[in-house]
Protein backbone atom coordinates (compact mmCIF):
# COMPACT_ATOMS: atom_id res chain seq x y z
CA UNK A 1 0.00 0.00 0.00
CA UNK A 2 1.43 3.17 -0.95
CA UNK A 3 1.96 6.04 1.50
CA UNK A 4 0.22 9.22 1.40
CA UNK A 5 3.48 10.79 0.48
CA UNK A 6 4.02 9.13 -2.48
CA UNK A 7 0.17 10.27 -3.52
CA UNK A 8 1.45 13.52 -3.76
CA UNK A 9 2.56 15.28 -6.85
CA UNK A 10 6.43 16.01 -7.47
CA UNK A 11 7.50 19.35 -8.39
CA UNK A 12 10.31 20.03 -10.36
CA UNK A 13 12.45 23.32 -9.58
CA UNK A 14 11.11 26.02 -11.44
CA UNK A 15 13.34 27.21 -14.17
CA UNK A 16 10.89 30.56 -14.62
CA UNK A 17 12.62 33.74 -15.50
CA UNK A 18 11.12 36.28 -13.15
CA UNK A 19 9.06 39.17 -15.42
CA UNK A 20 10.94 42.09 -16.55
CA UNK A 21 14.52 39.81 -16.59
CA UNK A 22 16.02 37.81 -19.65
CA UNK A 23 17.16 34.78 -19.65
CA UNK A 24 20.50 34.02 -18.54
CA UNK A 25 20.46 37.20 -15.72
CA UNK A 26 19.16 34.77 -12.78
CA UNK A 27 22.00 32.24 -11.25
CA UNK A 28 21.30 28.89 -10.71
CA UNK A 29 20.08 28.32 -7.89
CA UNK A 30 23.42 25.95 -6.54
CA UNK A 31 25.59 29.19 -7.03
CA UNK A 32 22.88 31.61 -4.22
CA UNK A 33 25.03 28.73 -1.41
CA UNK A 34 28.26 29.05 -2.25
CA UNK A 35 30.93 28.23 0.26
CA UNK A 36 33.17 31.79 1.35
CA UNK A 37 36.77 31.81 1.16
CA UNK A 38 38.22 30.18 4.26
CA UNK A 39 40.01 31.97 6.83
CA UNK A 40 43.66 31.15 7.03
CA UNK A 41 44.70 31.63 10.74
CA UNK A 42 48.14 30.77 9.87
CA UNK A 43 48.27 34.12 7.27
CA UNK A 44 46.88 35.77 10.35
CA UNK A 45 49.82 34.35 12.74
CA UNK A 46 52.14 35.25 10.37
CA UNK A 47 51.45 38.31 9.66
CA UNK A 48 51.02 39.39 13.77
CA UNK A 49 54.54 37.82 14.74
CA UNK A 50 56.21 39.81 11.89
CA UNK A 51 54.89 43.03 12.45
CA UNK A 52 55.52 43.14 16.42
CA UNK A 53 58.90 41.84 15.49
CA UNK A 54 59.35 44.50 13.48
CA UNK A 55 58.05 47.10 15.76
CA UNK A 56 60.13 45.38 19.24
CA UNK A 57 63.20 46.35 16.91
CA UNK A 58 61.50 49.75 16.38
CA UNK A 59 62.04 51.55 19.66
CA UNK A 60 59.07 53.67 19.15
CA UNK A 61 56.49 50.81 20.37
CA UNK A 62 55.88 51.32 23.93
CA UNK A 63 53.90 48.80 24.43
CA UNK A 64 50.94 48.69 27.19
CA UNK A 65 50.92 52.24 28.06
CA UNK A 66 47.92 54.17 28.72
CA UNK A 67 46.49 57.22 26.38
CA UNK A 68 47.65 59.49 29.47
CA UNK A 69 51.16 58.33 29.79
CA UNK A 70 51.53 58.24 25.94
CA UNK A 71 50.04 62.03 25.71
CA UNK A 72 52.23 62.71 29.13
CA UNK A 73 55.36 61.46 26.74
CA UNK A 74 54.15 63.52 23.97
CA UNK A 75 53.20 66.73 25.65
CA UNK A 76 56.46 68.57 25.69
CA UNK A 77 57.25 66.97 21.97
CA UNK A 78 57.72 69.02 18.51
CA UNK A 79 54.70 69.01 16.46
CA UNK A 80 54.56 65.24 14.42
CA UNK A 81 56.28 63.36 17.44
CA UNK A 82 54.42 60.19 17.82
CA UNK A 83 54.90 56.46 19.31
CA UNK A 84 52.83 53.44 18.54
CA UNK A 85 51.13 51.32 21.99
CA UNK A 86 48.86 48.84 22.76
CA UNK A 87 45.11 49.98 22.25
CA UNK A 88 43.43 50.00 25.68
CA UNK A 89 40.38 49.38 23.37
CA UNK A 90 39.68 45.62 23.38
CA UNK A 91 38.50 45.25 19.77
CA UNK A 92 42.07 47.01 18.65
CA UNK A 93 45.34 45.56 18.73
CA UNK A 94 47.54 49.04 18.40
CA UNK A 95 47.14 52.75 18.74
CA UNK A 96 49.52 55.53 17.27
CA UNK A 97 49.48 58.70 19.36
CA UNK A 98 51.20 61.65 17.92
CA UNK A 99 51.83 65.19 19.08
CA UNK A 100 49.47 68.17 16.92
CA UNK A 101 49.39 71.31 16.50
CA UNK A 102 46.14 70.86 18.82
CA UNK A 103 48.14 68.98 21.39
CA UNK A 104 48.78 65.07 21.25
CA UNK A 105 45.95 63.12 20.07
CA UNK A 106 45.63 59.48 19.51
CA UNK A 107 44.25 57.35 16.41
CA UNK A 108 43.68 53.51 16.66
CA UNK A 109 44.98 51.36 13.83
CA UNK A 110 42.58 49.19 12.17
CA UNK A 111 43.99 45.04 11.33
CA UNK A 112 41.91 42.92 8.81
CA UNK A 113 43.01 40.39 6.34
CA UNK A 114 46.65 40.66 7.40
CA UNK A 115 46.59 44.38 6.98
CA UNK A 116 47.19 47.74 8.52
CA UNK A 117 45.38 50.44 8.31
CA UNK A 118 44.30 54.16 10.09
CA UNK A 119 40.93 54.35 11.75
CA UNK A 120 39.13 57.39 10.59
CA UNK A 121 35.63 58.74 10.30
CA UNK A 122 36.75 60.76 7.33
CA UNK A 123 34.87 60.42 4.07
CA UNK A 124 37.70 60.11 2.66
CA UNK A 125 38.35 56.46 4.59
CA UNK A 126 37.75 53.83 2.01
CA UNK A 127 40.75 55.47 -0.54
CA UNK A 128 42.85 54.77 3.10
CA UNK A 129 45.76 52.69 2.22
CA UNK A 130 46.63 49.58 4.26
CA UNK A 131 49.98 48.05 5.01
CA UNK A 132 51.44 45.06 5.62
CA UNK A 133 53.11 45.98 8.83
CA UNK A 134 52.74 49.25 11.21
CA UNK A 135 56.29 50.51 10.12
CA UNK A 136 55.41 50.38 6.84
CA UNK A 137 51.74 52.53 7.52
CA UNK A 138 54.40 54.94 9.78
CA UNK A 139 56.95 55.23 7.07
CA UNK A 140 53.97 55.96 4.47
CA UNK A 141 52.17 59.36 6.80
CA UNK A 142 56.05 60.76 7.45
CA UNK A 143 55.67 62.37 3.73
CA UNK A 144 53.03 64.71 2.64
CA UNK A 145 50.51 65.76 6.03
CA UNK A 146 46.80 64.11 5.32
CA UNK A 147 43.32 64.62 6.93
CA UNK A 148 42.06 62.47 9.18
CA UNK A 149 39.30 63.13 11.40
CA UNK A 150 39.01 63.52 14.88
CA UNK A 151 36.28 62.70 16.36
CA UNK A 152 37.11 59.11 16.85
CA UNK A 153 40.69 58.66 17.45
CA UNK A 154 40.80 58.60 21.17
CA UNK A 155 40.50 55.29 23.30
CA UNK A 156 37.49 54.60 24.87
CA UNK A 157 38.59 52.79 27.88
CA UNK A 158 39.42 55.67 30.52
CA UNK A 159 36.18 56.08 32.18
CA UNK A 160 36.50 59.56 33.86
CA UNK A 161 38.37 62.44 31.91
CA UNK A 162 41.86 64.36 33.33
CA UNK A 163 41.69 67.47 34.13
CA UNK A 164 43.05 68.72 30.91
CA UNK A 165 40.22 66.97 29.33
CA UNK A 166 38.14 68.52 31.02
CA UNK A 167 39.34 71.79 30.11
CA UNK A 168 39.55 71.31 26.37
CA UNK A 169 36.72 73.04 24.32
CA UNK A 170 34.26 70.35 22.42
CA UNK A 171 35.55 69.29 18.74
CA UNK A 172 33.42 71.24 16.11
CA UNK A 173 30.44 69.68 14.18
CA UNK A 174 31.98 70.69 10.96
CA UNK A 175 33.78 67.80 9.09
CA UNK A 176 36.40 70.35 7.86
CA UNK A 177 37.10 71.95 11.18
CA UNK A 178 37.31 68.32 13.18
CA UNK A 179 39.80 67.30 10.62
CA UNK A 180 43.73 67.02 11.97
CA UNK A 181 46.65 67.11 9.76
CA UNK A 182 48.92 63.92 10.27
CA UNK A 183 52.35 64.73 9.96
CA UNK A 184 54.77 62.02 11.37
CA UNK A 185 58.21 63.13 11.24
CA UNK A 186 59.92 62.13 14.55
CA UNK A 187 59.91 59.07 16.44
CA UNK A 188 60.00 59.19 20.83
CA UNK A 189 61.99 56.39 21.96
CA UNK A 190 60.80 55.19 25.33
CA UNK A 191 63.80 55.25 27.18
CA UNK A 192 64.61 51.77 28.50
CA UNK A 193 64.30 50.65 24.57
CA UNK A 194 66.44 53.07 22.56
CA UNK A 195 68.14 52.14 19.82
CA UNK A 196 71.09 50.36 19.41
CA UNK A 197 74.39 51.32 17.32
CA UNK A 198 74.02 48.40 15.10
CA UNK A 199 69.88 49.22 14.63
CA UNK A 200 71.05 52.82 13.73
CA UNK A 201 73.76 51.73 11.05
CA UNK A 202 70.96 50.06 9.32
CA UNK A 203 68.46 52.88 9.43
CA UNK A 204 70.86 54.82 7.70
CA UNK A 205 71.71 52.49 5.46
CA UNK A 206 67.58 52.47 4.59
CA UNK A 207 67.53 56.25 4.29
CA UNK A 208 69.93 56.62 1.83
CA UNK A 209 69.45 53.38 -0.01
CA UNK A 210 66.62 51.62 -1.68
CA UNK A 211 68.51 48.52 -2.63
CA UNK A 212 71.10 48.13 0.22
CA UNK A 213 71.81 44.75 -1.52
CA UNK A 214 73.57 46.96 -4.64
CA UNK A 215 75.83 47.80 -1.99
CA UNK A 216 79.17 45.93 -0.87
CA UNK A 217 78.31 44.83 2.17
CA UNK A 218 79.31 41.92 4.29
CA UNK A 219 76.38 39.30 3.86
CA UNK A 220 75.69 39.24 7.95
CA UNK A 221 75.26 42.73 7.52
CA UNK A 222 73.44 42.63 4.58
CA UNK A 223 70.87 40.02 6.39
CA UNK A 224 70.55 42.52 9.52
CA UNK A 225 69.67 45.26 6.91
CA UNK A 226 66.92 43.22 5.77
CA UNK A 227 65.88 41.99 8.71
CA UNK A 228 64.49 45.83 9.33
CA UNK A 229 63.98 47.21 5.57
CA UNK A 230 62.54 50.58 6.99
CA UNK A 231 63.40 54.17 7.50
CA UNK A 232 62.18 55.33 10.57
Amino acid sequence: MSSPRTLLPTRAPSTAVPLGMRPGAVSPPHCLQSTPPLWDPTKDLRSIASNFCHLENSGWYWGAITVAQAHAALQEASEGAFLVRDSSHPQYMLTLSVRTARGPTSIRIQYSQAQFLLDSSSPARPGLLSFPDVPSLVQHYMGPGRKVREEKVEDTSSSKPSQQQQQQPPLPHNAHEASVVLKLRRAVYKSQGFPSLQHLTRLTINRHSDHPERLPLPRPLLGYVKDYPFKV
